[in-house]
C-alpha cells in the first residue's frame, strides 16, 4: 500500500519521519517540557504512533504539522498526569565542572538556561505558540494549522506570551 507521493512504504516512511523530523520534535518537546529524557520518551511515542496512524492520515496537513501537532498534545498528556502535576521538581543548575571555560559561553549558557526555565513556567497556550514561532521558524498560518486555532489568535497568544515571558525574566533579574 503506497503512503505517500514518493511511494515509500510504513517502514520506510517512519524512517524519513526520524531523519527529517526527529531532532525538531526533540526540541520542540524539550522546550515544551524542560526534561531532556521525557522528551526523548515522547518524541519516541509520537513515532510509534503516526506509524500505527499513518492508515489514518486524511493529508489535511503535511506530515511535519501532523508530528508537531501530536508532539504537543503528547506534551500536554504528559504535564496533565497527576503525577507531575502534584510532585515539586526543581533541578538544580550543575556547577561548571571545567576551570577553562570562556565566561562568556557561561553567561550565554546561564541566558538559555533562565530562558528556558521561565519559558517552561509560561500557560502551555503561550508556550507552544512561542516555541512553535522562534524555534521552530514557523508562520503565524502554520501555527495556526498546527495548533488548529484561528489566525488571530496566535497573533494575540504570541504577543501576550511575548509580555509575560519578558516580565517574567525581568522579575528573575536576568541579564541576556
Amino acid at each position: 500500500m503506497q503512503y505517500d507521493e514518493e511511494g515509500l512504504d510504513k517502514k520506510e516512511l517512519l524512517e524519513s519521519f526520524i531523519h527529517d523530523y526527529g531532532d525538531e520534535l526533540k526540541r520542540i518537546a524539550y522546550l515544551y517540557l524542560n526534561d531532556l529524557s521525557e522528551s526523548e520518551d515522547i518524541v519516541q511515542e509520537v513515532l510509534i504512533k503516526s506509524y500505527h496512524q499513518l492508515d489514518n492520515f486524511r493529508h489535511d496537513s503535511t506530515y511535519k504539522t501532523w508530528l508537531i501537532r501530536m508532539t504537543i498534545n503528547q506534551c500536554k498528556d504528559y504535564t496533565k498526569r497527576w503525577s507531575i502535576r502534584n510532585i515539586f521538581y526543581r533541578k538544580e543548575l550543575e556547577e561548571v565542572q571545567d576551570q577553562n571555560l570562556i565566561e562568556n559561553i557561561y553567561i550565554e549558557q546561564e541566558s538559555s538556561y533562565e530562558m528556558s526555565q521561565q519559558l517552561a513556567k509560561l500557560p502551555p497556550k503561550y508556550k507552544e505558540v512561542l516555541i512553535l514561532y522562534y524555534y521552530q521558524e514557523l508562520t503565524m498560518k502554520e501555527i495556526s494549522e498546527v495548533l488548529q486555532i484561528n489566525h488571530n489568535t496566535v497573533k494575540s497568544r504570541l504577543l501576550r506570551g511575548k509580555k509575560v515571558l519578558k516580565d517574567k525574566l525581568e522579575r528573575s533579574d536576568w541579564n541576556g
